[in-house]
């Protein structure tokens, strides 16, 4: 049997990696001025995109550069919704989008959240139904995306741990994030390869594995990139664009 994942990762936020590790990955979700990003870094980013095949995504979060959209926000469902298509669109105006993934707080509420998960789905399907939406893995976001008509893609992250009900470990939590890159590689391999993560209390969590998530914002990001994409092609897992 065949294997393929594709690598996401967030980008035109600043980080300074975006040139080195735009090859390494198949999606690129990419800030559109709100939580970061501006016009010109839009420009670039996409262009950047473009020059290695990379496919095109919008990445709205709360407008809070203080707190780098990390910081929950109580928006009515209005408001939330032209904050989500006001950015999808953003992007969009500077060519074809493929993908859509909330940022940060945003990305997490709506994990959890069927209210904020469904305002979201219907602004995406708003702006273009064709868009596929990524959201972790089993959450509310997948749940809303698919009720509403939605391709969606169920993200799995390389470097955070789960809890045993398949949510990511509060980063408050000293054990949060994978430091070792072995670890992570592992993880990552098990859960595209058997369907299956190791949660913080010891089980075993049955997780689908469309998309890997990988933080630009690392010291490591470019090294741990170009360490997992060589293990995964290794291993006989092919990176390839969901839905392909």
């Amino acid at each position: 049997m065949h294997i393929s994942i594709d690598l996401n990762c967030d980008l035109g936020e600043g980080a300074g990696g975006d040139a080195a590790l735009m090859p390494l990955i198949t999606s690129a979700n990419i800030a559109c001025g709100a939580h970061a990003g501006d016009a010109a870094t839009m420009r670039a980013t996409v262009a950047l995109a473009r020059a290695h095949g990379v496919a095109v995504g919008a990445h709205p979060g709360f407008a809070d550069r203080a707190n780098f959209g990390r910081v929950e926000q109580a928006l009515t469902a209005c408001a939330l919704h032209d904050l989500v298509t006001g950015q999808i669109e953003a992007l969009r105006e500077l060519g074809p989008v493929r993908h859509v993934k909330p940022h940060g707080a945003l990305y997490n509420m709506a994990a959890r959240d069927r209210a904020v998960a469904e305002v979201i789905a219907e602004a995406v399907y708003a702006c273009d139904p064709s868009l596929i939406l990524f959201g972790l893995a089993g959450s509310e976001l997948v749940r809303a995306g698919q009720a509403r008509g939605l391709r969606v893609a169920n993200e799995v992250f390389a470097d955070r741990t789960y809890q045993a009900a398949g949510s990511l470990t509060p980063r408050a939590r000293s054990d949060a994030l994978i430091t070792d890159e072995a670890a992570a590689v592992a993880q990552v391999i098990r859960m595209v390869r058997d369907g299956v993560v190791r949660a913080t209390d010891g089980t075993s969590v049955a997780v689908v594995a469309d998309t890997v998530c990988l933080h630009g914002d690392g010291v490591h990001a470019v090294a741990f990139a170009r360490r997992l994409g060589g293990e995964l092609r290794a291993a006989g897992i092919a990176l390839r664009q969901w839905g392909v």
